[in-house]
């Protein structure tokens, strides 16, 4: 099947009755909904097929935000009940999942919850990060496992939760991420994909093992998390199997980073190829099959398998400021918030802004940064705060440019993904001006779910209708795009002057302060 997927096009969307086989289906589950759709085995989603579940963080003041597991549990089900009845039984193949990066949470003997999943935006972690980067090696931590001794990552999640509630985690028997939870509790039993593993902090990039000086610094061992695998599961439990027919016999694939699944499903692999995502959070990301690489300060190196290596940065802002400040200047819905926006020009508003409400991650990782808005006067609108902020995420883009840039230099493609940017053209022409460089509009609208479905068509036997080139052929083949955004160098001046206040402002701020 050497024309597979017309990349020129964009995967898109068919009839059911169109659809070429293998079917496979793919879950997403995010931090703020979980979505579930069919794909044939042209990477083609099945109209009608793809459904959504919403839902919130759960927060508190002193800095939490969990996800009660067995509600998210209860989430994916109810997507895959949505999701099944446009195909036959039997008729499924195989399952892709991709899920949110950095949880954690703990399990009894039985397999049952003992915590809630605690999300990378949990900052009460804080503290404990500090005295691991004062007991660790930070520079060698960073180098072996791609990660930083921050509050988002499970490392510091575990040394905090040991401290906090000792009477809790004494009586966890295995620490996992959500995806690991959702196959505990499918089948039985789980293992913890390379992917998932490579964002904990307590994983060896280079040797693909638990990183034993990490799991020293986190009070564990090798036995209190999952053995870490790539291979499908294949026979659900009997309440499930007899729920979902058509996926009694799946070959259901270990759960794999959101954001490594972002860029295949946006076409975004390969060195030439860079992804920039503004979905609930903000990313920029470098994929590409080959050695890992020692990350430089401020980036992070991660993994799509085995073969494929992501280098990036993370923010921790996207399009939750967005919603943070219509919700709270009560901003009117488009397309009049649209029309003033754009006859905004760039940065007339005099604010600055850090954007730094979720704290940050990329590229300062200051454990202690708080959003901060200057420049207000009488005359300051709501809809300039809200220029304002969406502008500010994309300097902090701007900033994890630089980095990558000057960790691994080199002409580059910049594709767009993340349903809070593809849809806000006023933001695709803002980021696009910012970075100076020409942007593309992702093809696919739901870029992690193309892309974990892609990765189970790659993985699936090839007697099952597997294509084990896949990834190698969308690395090769053309980039699905919806549209082009230019940038403007008189736009892009400005904006570099606008940056530099920024920097100053988070100078005085958080850097000094820290």
């Amino acid at each position: 099947m050497g024309g597979v997927i017309n990349w020129a096009a964009g995967p898109g969307e068919i009839d059911v009755a169109q659809a070429e086989p293998p079917l496979v289906l793919a879950l997403d589950v995010g931090s703020s909904s979980t979505r579930a759709a069919l794909f044939d085995g042209r990477g083609r989603r099945l109209g009608g097929t793809l459904h959504q579940v919403p839902y919130r963080l759960e927060t508190t003041p002193d800095g939490g935000a969990s996800l009660d597991p067995d509600r998210l549990v209860d989430a994916v089900a109810e997507t895959i009940d949505d999701a099944l009845p446009a195909a036959p039984d039997a008729a499924v193949q195989a399952v892709g999942v991709s899920t949110f990066w950095h949880s954690l949470m703990g399990v009894d003997r039985d397999g049952h919850a003992r915590t809630p999943v605690y999300t990378w935006a949990d900052t009460r972690a804080a503290t404990a990060a500090a005295h691991l980067r004062e007991t660790l090696d930070a520079e060698g931590h960073h180098r072996r496992t791609g990660t930083v001794v921050h509050s988002s990552y499970p490392l510091s999640k575990l040394v905090w939760l040991q401290r906090a509630m000792p009477d809790v985690t004494a009586g966890v028997h295995r620490w996992l991420s959500f995806g690991e939870y959702l196959f505990l509790t499918l089948f039985g039993d789980a293992t913890c994909s390379i992917s998932m593993a490579s964002g904990t902090g307590l994983f060896d990039q280079t040797r693909l093992t638990w990183d034993p000086t990490a799991l020293d610094a986190a009070g564990i061992a090798p036995d209190d998390l999952s053995p870490i695998g790539d291979e499908p599961m294949v026979g659900l439990r009997p309440a499930f199997a007899a729920r979902w027919p058509a996926l009694a016999h799946a070959a259901w694939f270990p759960a794999l980073g959101d954001g490594a699944c972002s860029n295949l499903g946006s076409g975004a692999i390969g060195r030439g190829r860079l992804a920039v995502t503004i979905g609930t959070t903000g990313a920029l990301r470098l994929l590409w099959a080959g050695d890992p690489v020692p990350p430089p300060p401020g980036l992070w190196l991660y993994r799509l398998d085995a073969r494929h290596v992501l280098l990036g940065g993370a923010l921790s802002e996207g399009g939750n400021l967005y919603d943070w400040v219509c919700t709270r200047f009560r901003l009117p819905d488009p397309p009049e918030l649209d029309a003033a926006l754009a006859a905004m020009p760039p940065d007339s508003h005099g604010l600055t802004w850090l954007p730094l409400l979720a704290g940050e991650r990329s590229p300062g990782w200051a454990p202690h940064a708080r959003g901060a808005l200057a420049g207000m006067t009488l005359d300051t609108s709501p809809v300039a705060i809200l220029r304002a902020a969406m502008e500010a995420v994309a300097y902090r883009v701007a900033l994890v440019a630089r980095l990558l840039d000057a960790a691994a230099p080199g002409e580059r493609t910049i594709i767009a993904s993340g349903s809070a940017l593809l849809r806000n053209p006023i933001w695709l022409q803002i980021l696009s001006d910012v970075l100076g460089r020409p942007l593309l509009a992702g093809a696919a609208p739901e870029a992690s779910l193309t892309g974990a479905a892609l990765m189970a068509l790659a993985r699936l036997p090839r007697e099952a209708g597997g294509q084990p080139d896949l990834l190698d052929r969308i690395a090769a083949g053309p980039i699905p795009a919806a549209a082009r955004y230019d940038p403007d160098p008189r736009r892009h001046q400005t904006y570099q002057a606008a940056i530099a206040r920024q920097e100053a402002l988070y100078r005085r701020l958080i850097a000094d302060a820290g």
